[in-house]
């Protein structure tokens, strides 16, 4: 760490010590032990700039705390068919660890098709996968390689990319917005693959509009990726859709086990899900699951948020014009 981000830090650390008592559990989640990887990630959200950083975690303990986002993991989806659906079509999964130990988390952009359910409990499931990430997985690789790991890794498989992705946008705002302003930089790089005409023409306009620090993060591979991803993770840690060309997000069983890390089935979806339910009899001393879904506030998207999304619908509008013609 730089003298500058010592000091940042240090400046940061002062100011979080006047934080709120009601904020505090929240706070204590956020940084699980790891408190200056946690301020170095908000400062690195703003750029260094300390007072922006201190704001910016205020307004997310805040967001944690109006929308009890401390108990999600309290608050299983039920019921298992319901959550199922959300799974199948919801495409997100832990595939493994890189050879530095961070997890692996596979995103099947082009085939999530978010129609099972309401918007409500496609962000109650991203936010409750964001938590376990924190709370659980990132904890246990941290012990494991007995150092603070507090990224990941994503990969981005954009096979089935159509433009009936428009109608997804809002959904997907959401989101990203969610994680842009309360789990800011836990992501260390992006891998692309399986990339559509649609994906690469888009790409060309939405580039120019991200940041510097963003643009670094992202790398478009050549077909699945298979080899370059190789460099960084062991085979068993590949997600399904990138150990051969042309299997997309697909379904794959192998040796017995689901290799799908997108399905219910994933050792990692049953660990998941087997975690909130046990943590909701806990909390709930043996009182029934109840069902429904949690509604959280979706906080607003920046303005480099706005013009990007802005950008990517006008984009996909008029390639379906020139498809048309």
């Amino acid at each position: 760490m730089s003298i500058t981000n010592e000091e940042a830090v240090k400046q940061l650390r002062a100011l979080m010590e006047d934080v709120d008592d009601s904020l505090r559990e929240s706070y204590r989640n956020i940084h699980q032990g790891y408190p200056t990887e946690n301020l170095l990630r908000f400062l690195k959200a703003r750029d260094g700039n300390v007072q922006k950083a201190h704001k910016m975690l205020l307004e997310c303990l805040e967001w944690r705390t109006q929308n009890e986002i401390d108990k999600i993991l309290t608050k299983p989806i039920v019921p298992v068919d319901l959550y199922r659906g959300i799974r199948d079509t919801q495409l997100v999964g832990v595939s493994g660890y890189s050879k530095e130990g961070l997890p692996v988390i596979a995103i099947g952009v082009g085939l999530s098709t978010y129609d099972k359910a309401s918007v409500h409990y496609y962000v109650q499931s991203h936010i409750q996968m964001n938590e376990y990430r924190d709370r659980v997985v990132l904890p246990s690789a941290s012990k494991k390689q007995g150092r603070p790991i507090c990224t990941c890794l994503k990969i981005l498989d954009m096979s089935g990319l159509k433009l009936s992705a428009l109608s997804q946008i809002k959904l997907m705002t959401a989101i990203t917005t969610i994680d842009d302003l309360n789990y800011p930089e836990k992501t260390e790089t992006y891998y692309v693959v399986n990339v559509p005409y649609i994906f690469s023409a888009c790409w060309k306009t939405i580039k120019p509009l991200l940041q510097e620090r963003t643009k670094k993060k992202i790398q478009v591979l050549k077909g699945c990726g298979k080899d370059e991803l190789l460099k960084i993770m062991d085979y068993e840690s590949l997600p399904h859709f990138c150990r051969r060309e042309g299997s997309g997000s697909g379904r794959h069983i192998s040796n017995g086990t689901v290799d799908n890390c997108f399905s219910l089935d994933h050792s990692f979806h049953q660990d998941l899900y087997d975690y909130v339910k046990q943590q909701a009899l806990v909390k709930g001393s043996g009182a029934p699951i109840r069902h429904g879904s949690v509604h959280v506030k979706f906080p607003e998207p920046d303005t480099e948020g706005n013009k990007i999304f802005d950008t990517l619908e006008n984009e996909f509008q008029k390639l379906g014009n020139d498809q048309k013609i």
